[in-house]
C-alpha cells in the first residue's frame, strides 16, 4: 500500500513538472529567437507580419527556401525590397537644370555628349547669330547708309557659311551614330529578360527567363483619393504620380534585355536615369538592352499619349545586387536559370506562329472542334461562281 501511494505521488510530481516546463518553453519561444544552424544564411528582415494561418513564403518551383524571418524586405507590402527614394537620384528634382544623373553606360555617354558637345555648340551658334543680327541692325541702319550697298556676292563668305555647318554636323554625327548603335545593341547571352506590357492605364511585367511570373503595377493614389483602409502613397514610395504599388526589381551589373509591347494602344516605357524610352506597340515587340551600374530606386512613366489617364502610368524600378534579385525572384515564385543563356532565344511577335496568343488560339480551336488532321484526300472541285462552269486547274480548291 505504501509503495502504491509513493508511485501516485511520483506520477503527480512528474506531471506538474512537465506542465511547468511546457509553460516555460512557450514563454521562451516568444521571448528569444530560435537558435540558428551553423553556416546557415541569416534570414533577412521583413516589413510586416503575415496574417494568422497564412503562409508568408511565396510558392516556388525551385528548391525550397527557408521562410523569411520577420522584417524581410522580400515580403514587403509592395512586393519589392524596401529601398527609399534618394533626392536627385532617379527622379525629378525641383530647380534642377539639366539631365538626371545617369546609371547606365549609354546614359553616361549621352550625358557627356549633351554637356560637352551639344550644349556648348548650341550656345555658341545662338550667341554668334544674335551678335550678327545686332551688328547688322546697327552697322547697316538707314541713317548710317542712306545709299545702300549693291553688293550681292562674296565668295569667301559663301564658302565659309557652307563648309563650316557641314563640318559641325559631321563632328556631331560621329558620336551620335555610335550612341544610336549602342542603344539598339542586342543583349548578350545570359541577360535578364524583362517584358513590359502597356495597358490603359497600368503596366504588366513578365520575367520569361525566371519562370514567367507576372507583376502588375498601378499608380499609388494620394491619401485623400482612397477609401479608409486602402493603401495610399507615402514619401517612402516615391514622388506624386511616380509611385507604383508594385516595383519591378532588376539586378545591378547584369545586362537587361527589355522587350515592350501593348494590349490596346501605343504606350512608351521611359526611365530617364537609364536613358531608355522604348515604344510599346500592340502586335509588335520592340527590344533594347542596358546595364544598371548602381543600386537605387529609379522612376519613369509612360511617354506616349495613350488616352485620358496617360499621366497616371508610373514606372518604379528598384536596382539591387544579383543575390538580392535572386531572392526576390524566388519569393515571387520564380526560378533562376543558372548558367544557361535563356535570353538568346527568340520571342515571337504577338500573333505570329509560335507566339503565346497563337498557341492559345490553336488550343481553343482544338478544344471546340477537335485537333486538325492533315488531309490526304484532294479537296472537292467547286464550280466557278460567275459562270457556274466546272473549275479547271487549281481554281476552287
Amino acid at each position: 500500500m505504501g509503495i502504491l501511494g509513493f508511485k501516485q505521488i511520483a506520477m503527480a510530481a512528474g506531471l506538474a513538472l512537465a506542465g511547468l516546463g511546457a509553460s516555460l518553453g512557450t514563454v521562451a519561444a516568444h521571448a528569444a529567437p530560435a537558435p540558428q544552424v551553423a553556416n546557415a544564411p541569416a534570414p533577412a528582415p521583413q516589413g510586416a507580419a503575415a496574417p494568422a494561418g497564412v503562409s508568408n513564403t511565396a510558392p516556388t518551383t525551385a528548391a525550397a527556401t527557408p521562410p523569411a524571418a520577420p522584417e524581410s524586405p522580400l515580403l514587403a507590402v509592395d512586393g519589392a525590397p524596401g529601398a527609399l527614394p534618394q533626392a536627385g537620384i532617379g527622379q525629378p528634382t525641383n530647380g534642377l537644370f539639366g539631365l538626371q544623373p545617369q546609371v547606365t553606360r549609354n546614359g553616361e555617354f549621352a550625358h557627356w555628349m549633351h554637356n560637352i558637345i551639344l550644349f556648348p555648340v548650341i550656345t555658341i551658334i545662338s550667341l554668334f547669330v544674335l551678335a550678327l543680327l545686332i551688328w547688322v541692325m546697327i552697322r547697316y541702319r538707314a541713317s548710317r547708309n542712306p545709299i545702300p550697298s549693291k553688293t550681292s556676292h562674296n565668295t569667301a563668305i559663301e564658302i565659309i557659311w557652307t563648309l563650316l555647318p557641314v563640318a559641325i554636323l559631321v563632328l556631331i554625327a560621329l558620336p551620335s551614330i555610335g550612341l544610336l548603335q549602342a542603344q539598339f545593341k542586342p543583349a548578350p547571352a545570359g541577360a535578364v529578360t524583362l517584358k513590359a506590357i502597356g495597358n490603359q492605364w497600368y503596366w504588366t511585367y513578365q520575367y520569361p527567363d525566371n519562370g514567367g511570373f507576372e507583376v502588375t503595377a498601378n499608380l499609388l493614389k494620394e491619401k485623400n483619393e482612397v477609401s479608409a483602409g486602402q493603401r495610399f502613397r507615402t514619401d517612402a514610395d516615391g514622388p506624386r504620380l511616380l509611385a507604383a504599388d508594385n516595383r519591378i526589381v532588376l539586378p545591378v551589373g547584369v545586362p537587361i534585355r527589355l522587350i515592350t509591347t501593348a494590349n490596346d494602344v501605343i504606350h512608351s516605357w521611359a526611365v530617364p536615369a537609364f536613358w531608355i524610352k522604348l515604344d510599346a506597340i500592340p502586335g509588335r515587340l520592340n527590344e533594347t538592352s542596358f546595364t544598371i551600374d548602381r543600386p537605387g530606386l529609379y522612376f519613369g512613366q509612360c511617354s506616349e499619349l495613350c488616352g485620358a489617364r496617360h499621366a497616371y502610368m508610373p514606372i518604379a524600378v528598384e536596382a539591387v545586387p544579383p543575390a538580392q534579385f535572386a531572392a526576390w525572384v524566388r519569393a515571387k515564385g520564380g526560378t533562376m536559370p543558372g548558367s544557361k543563356a535563356p535570353s538568346s532565344a527568340v520571342i515571337p511577335q504577338p500573333g505570329a506562329v509560335g507566339s503565346a496568343a497563337d498557341k492559345a488560339a490553336t488550343e481553343a480551336t482544338d478544344a471546340a472542334t477537335g485537333p486538325t488532321e492533315n488531309a490526304t484526300v484532294a479537296a472537292p472541285t467547286a464550280p466557278q461562281g460567275a459562270t457556274n462552269n466546272p473549275a479547271t486547274g487549281n481554281a476552287g480548291q
